[in-house]
């Protein structure tokens, strides 16, 4: 790796980072990056995964006042996440690429349409079910073992799926699901980063560059996500998920 191909991988890093606080996808600038320097397809995702985890952490630290009363349900929540990323960094070691390659798209198109249509889902869920489990129920436990399994094997819009998900199913406001969003996504990707290091091959120039990239970009995207208002916030998430689905689609 060339000096300006490291500057351009930790930029990437950077982005990530910050992406990712805020709603997720930040896998879409670092993962290409990997790619465009020359690093083969599943080494890159490997890398990029154990890369981004630092941010994951800046990411969950600079939501921490959001996090609070979320304890108990992110237990339950968190096993799903880890034993879905287990399954799915297993199935990039083990499938080829082109297994997920139709339903991804697909999979992000739903999460975007969730996102935009959580407040009336929310009133349309609330008036059916007065007493909703205040953890999701076990079909919100089924989506974040099925999103654990997407992060694991690649990771790109993990975040949409996620806010989509726990928008509908928890009786929450935004900010509170982004901060839910940011450990579960924290969880899958350090589960497959740990499953990696063991059975990988991983390039550590990359890790290094990504890690402290995304830890940067993690904690200043902390910092301007808690601020957006939720409209907005969910005006970015849509905009990240269909760019997404167009990168995707055109890769």
């Amino acid at each position: 790796m060339t000096p300006l191909e490291a500057v351009a991988v930790f930029a990437a890093g950077v982005g990530a980072g910050g992406i990712n606080a805020v709603v997720g996808s930040g896998s879409l600038i670092t993962f290409p990056t990997l790619l465009a320097v020359g690093y083969p397809p599943v080494v890159a995702n490997v890398s990029n995964n154990i890369g981004l985890v630092p941010g994951g952490i800046t990411s969950v630290l600079g939501y921490r006042a959001e996090l609070r009363g979320q304890l108990e349900r992110l237990l339950r929540l968190g096993i799903g996440s880890v034993l879905g990323a287990l399954v799915g960094g297993l199935l990039l070691l083990w499938l080829p690429e082109q297994a997920f390659q139709v339903i991804v798209p697909v999979l992000i198109a739903v999460a975007c349409v969730l996102v935009v249509a959580q407040p009336k889902l929310n009133v349309w869920l609330a008036e059916r079910r007065p007493h909703a489990h205040p953890h999701g129920g076990p079909w919100l436990w089924l989506g974040v073992f099925g999103a654990g399994m997407y992060g694991g094997y690649f990771g790109a819009a993990q975040g949409v799926v996620l806010i989509g998900l726990l928008g509908v199913f928890l009786d929450e406001g935004l900010q509170r699901v982004n901060a839910a969003k940011n450990l579960l996504s924290l969880l899958v990707n350090t589960s497959a980063a740990v499953l990696f290091v063991v059975i990988a091959q991983v390039d550590w120039t990359a890790v290094a560059l990504i890690a402290v990239g995304s830890a940067l970009g993690g904690f200043i995207g902390a910092r301007v996500g808690r601020k957006l208002p939720a409209p907005f916030l969910r005006a970015v998430i849509v905009i990240v998920g269909v760019t997404a689905i167009i990168k995707l689609l055109t890769s």
